[in-house]
């Protein structure tokens, strides 16, 4: 078993803390010795695979998941804080479910700087797989931690009258997605890692 660090920005830690997200995908990166992927096939229920493609020619390959395999743990990587509550004792603040009482002039850390002692979640993996973002189903949206509850926009059930609803997860996560990774990211469909986990006590 390894570990590895993860991030997450605060929406998707307290989704992850509310027990709503036990999925995430990240985009799935080509090896330099190939330019084009037609199919990505399992070896195993671990995390290796076989990916093949063709842009003139075959090329076929066999590679592992960078994010881990499954019996892997991740350490989740968030916006920190060594936050002094009494004055003669230290504790710990996280900006996605900052303390009641955090000054607002209070410095963040961001969460690449985050070391493995201060992170607080650990995940393991249960499930690896590689597909087309638009793939993703109703279901894996809800698993992504989208919620129900109306428009991405504006919150309000629907019919709510924004130009652009998102009235579903799967839409919503669409949303999402192009607000982390620019607005045509979505209608790219690339290829990406779909890591499922599950939370576990240390």
């Amino acid at each position: 078993m390894k570990e590895r660090p993860i991030l997450f920005n605060g929406e998707m830690v307290r989704a992850i803390l509310d027990g709503h997200k036990t999925q995430t995908r990240r985009l799935f990166k080509l090896p330099k010795s190939a330019s084009w992927l037609n199919t990505a096939l399992p070896l195993d229920d671990g995390g290796y695979f076989q990916i093949a493609g063709r842009q003139g020619y075959w090329h076929v390959e066999e590679i592992e998941c960078p994010i881990g395999f499954v019996g892997d743990r991740l350490w989740v990587r968030e916006t920190w804080a060594r936050y002094n509550i009494d004055r003669d004792s230290h504790d710990m603040a996280y900006r996605a479910t900052a303390p009641n009482d955090w000054p607002k002039d209070g410095r963040w850390r961001p969460s690449i700087h985050m070391p493995r002692w201060a992170s607080r979640i650990t995940l393991e993996i249960t499930g690896v797989r590689v597909e087309r973002l638009q793939a993703i189903t109703e279901q894996d949206a809800r698993e992504e931690g989208i919620t129900d509850g109306g428009c991405l926009n504006c919150g309000e059930p629907e019919p709510c009258g924004c130009e652009n609803p998102a009235p579903d997860a799967r839409d919503a996560f669409s949303f999402l997605w192009q607000s982390i990774h620019g607005q045509d990211s979505w209608h790219q469909n690339p290829w990406v890692w779909v890591i499922e986990f599950k939370r576990v006590d240390e």
